[in-house]
């Protein structure tokens, strides 16, 4: 089997999850999630856009149900023993072959908590499922029960993420390398992916953002590339991967020169940026985090500018995205703890001027504060 960690690391996970369960007074969950099937098991595939689930139950038995496609998939990179397949056909209902999965695993009657938050159950198989299983079983949400297990990484994880800092370090040399006057946005984003890969990076959870000229504004991946302008400005937002960890960072560079507003904002972010990674330290809340940001920038007459969120957690994730919880906004009372891997991004858009700031990087919290993973300089980039 190709694992990434070994067998002693699983048995940790197992034995914290049934815990969790045991405290939420659970008989077993159905995971849906593919970064809970990751971190419980290893199962590493893209087969979850079909229907997929991973039952646990707290007697000790487990046992996918997937496709014919991912039996092997599952075979090769999961320590799961029992994977059965749903059929493909015409009027298939995988549903009730996982209701015939679990008769047969003993799980009518009990109390099963459910992943419903989750990109691996769309609507309308979250509905076939309480239909499916009504009077056979209690349902309830317990989509936060993993997500909450897997904030905190373990030793192997954290090498892992340090790893992926190093690979988002050499795409961030790339990247800087290859802009100026004149470069295409194409040949900058092949040089930072083809920096991760070469460095044995995985691909990331969700696309780099690119973005120059008014594009620099924009907060998410779009289709299409431009030429950098002699004066320009342009905006990245990548991650470096390793075994689906993440480390994201984040920045505006401009070419020929800086303008005034450039430079005015991005001492703001900055200033920020240093605020929000000494608040990131254990017994914070998430909610402390996210005000560290407003003050600094709401101070510097940003409010209008700034975004509602400033940051979230980072570990091993899949499509469509690589954004994980906590996430730092308004109140969340989210408490931080050592082990925790938290990406913090400074997001100015002033729309007024068209300038764009963004200034990120992860942090790991550790047991006195939080320890920065990236070693690229926080200096405006202009080339």
């Amino acid at each position: 089997m190709a694992l990434h960690f070994d067998e002693p690391e699983f048995a940790r996970r197992r034995a914290a999850l049934d815990k969790a369960l045991a405290d939420a007074e659970l008989d077993g969950i159905l995971l849906f999630s593919q970064e809970s099937m990751y971190w419980l098991t290893g199962f590493d595939t893209f087969g979850f856009c079909f229907f997929q689930c991973l039952y646990v139950g707290c007697d000790g038995k487990a046992a996918l149900l997937t496709r014919s496609a991912d039996l092997r998939q599952a075979q090769h990179t999961s320590n799961i023993a029992d994977i059965r397949v749903w059929t493909d056909s015409a009027g298939a209902s995988p549903v009730l072959q996982l209701k015939a999965m679990l008769d047969d695993l003993g799980a009518a009657g009990k109390r099963l908590g459910v992943e419903y938050e989750s990109h691996g159950l769309v609507a309308s198989n979250g509905r076939a499922l309480d239909a499916a299983l009504a009077g056979f079983c209690t349902l309830t949400d317990a989509s936060g029960i993993v997500t909450r297990l897997r904030a905190v990484k373990s030793a192997a994880e954290i090498a892992y993420v340090r790893k992926a800092a190093e690979l988002g370090d050499a795409a961030y040399d790339a990247g800087m390398e290859a802009i100026g006057a004149g470069a295409d946005e194409a040949d900058i984003l092949a040089a930072m992916q083809g920096a991760v890969f070469s460095g044995g990076g995985d691909y990331p959870a969700n696309e780099f953002i690119i973005g120059s000229g008014r594009d620099a504004l924009l907060c998410r991946y779009k289709a299409g590339r431009r030429k950098l302008d002699a004066v320009d400005q342009i905006t990245l937002e990548w991650a470096g991967v390793y075994r689906h960890y993440h480390a994201a960072l984040m920045r505006t560079a401009c070419t020929g020169k800086a303008s005034d507003r450039h430079v005015e904002l991005h001492g703001a972010a900055s200033q920020a940026l240093v605020a929000v990674e000494e608040a990131i330290a254990p017994g914070r809340t998430a909610g402390d985090v996210f005000d560290a940001h407003a003050r600094v920038l709401d101070a510097h007459g940003l409010s209008d500018a700034k975004l509602n969120a400033c940051g979230y957690s980072l570990g091993a994730a899949f499509t469509p995205s690589w954004m994980d919880w906590p996430m730092f906004y308004a109140g969340n009372p989210w408490v931080l703890e050592p082990g925790m891997v938290m990406f913090a991004h400074m997001i100015i858009m002033d729309s007024e001027t068209g300038t764009a700031m963004c200034l990120g990087r992860t942090s790991l919290v550790t047991e006195t504060g939080s320890e920065p993973l990236s070693r690229a300089s926080l200096d405006l980039v202009v080339r």
